[in-house]
């Protein structure tokens, strides 16, 4: 395993992972964020160099054992077997604590699988389906009300935004939630009175991340106005616009499809690994995914 950070080996990188676009996007829009002053203080781990076969995307540092937020990766590989030596290789992951990899290719489930039961360690696995939009510039003018306006996101929201995100609940959720806030671009809209009225983030993988309109509020066409201006503004920077939607939320999907961003083929597999730890997230309510 080696940990890349010479600034010419990672742009290397970059160029590498855009060639092996779809299937590598969600370790490319880690490196695009490391690339451009690294907010979300990322690093990237090959299982060798230049000639690597996987790749793994992650934040630096420490990270309570419970904390399946901040110990979230990525994973690409251009070989399985490159990928198994990766994740197995001293020092790459604790196997004792919560973690996540997520990846669009079926070796990220089947490798944490094989290891997993080799380890004794359970699986947990929610499946997704991912939207690319292949050409952005082709969106259309975002129409909102007289009465909305964008607003600005702050700490003060992170009580409100948890609440509201399917996988919220506890400290763990709060503090990353509140890292996208500070660390990653966001928008949001509001009435003349700064009520809060929807609001889309994105991640450290570039990605879109929770976004949410209130019920009262729906059907007024904010969150086709929200995913479109945050659309232009990643294009307008250079990144890929593409996020992971529940196969369960069918008007998200719809929304997408409508505005021409493309389902990729298969699955966006998420796979955390020890579950059970990872709902012991302190303040979780007893039973609640973490």
């Amino acid at each position: 395993m080696r940990i890349l950070t010479c600034p010419a080996h990672l742009q290397r990188l970059e160029a590498a992972l855009r060639s092996s676009l779809p299937r590598a996007l969600p370790v490319y829009g880690a490196v695009l964020n490391i690339n451009r002053g690294n907010p979300g203080d990322f690093e990237v781990a090959v299982d060798a160099w230049p000639n690597f076969g996987a790749v793994l995307a992650r934040r630096r540092g420490e990270a309570p054992l419970n904390d399946s937020y901040r110990n979230l990766c990525s994973a690409f590989y251009r070989d399985v077997g490159a990928y198994r030596a990766l994740l197995e290789s001293p020092g790459c992951l604790r196997w004792d604590s919560a973690f996540h990899i997520f990846g669009l290719q079926d070796g990220v489930l089947t490798v944490s699988q094989d290891i997993a039961l080799a380890k004794g360690v359970e699986l947990e696995v929610t499946e997704y389906y991912t939207y690319l939009h292949p050409d952005p510039s082709t969106l259309p003018e975002p129409q909102l009300d007289p009465d909305v306006q964008l607003g600005t996101l702050s700490p003060a929201h992170v009580e409100l935004l948890d609440s509201t995100w399917p996988y919220g609940g506890n400290v763990w959720s709060r503090r990353y939630l509140g890292e996208l806030l500070r660390r990653f671009p966001h928008l949001c809209l509001q009435d003349p009175a700064g009520n809060l009225l929807g609001w889309v983030l994105s991640d450290g993988f570039a990605a879109g991340a929770h976004g949410y309109t209130v019920p009262a509020q729906r059907r007024r066409g904010l969150m086709r106005a929200l995913t479109i201006m945050a659309a232009r503004r990643a294009h307008g920077r250079g990144f890929p616009v593409y996020g992971h939607t529940a196969t369960d939320n069918r008007a998200m999907q719809r929304l997408q499809e409508e505005l021409g961003h493309r389902r990729l083929p298969g699955m966006c597999r998420f796979v955390l690994h020890n579950p059970t730890l990872a709902r012991a997230a302190p303040g979780a309510p007893p039973g609640r995914n973490a």
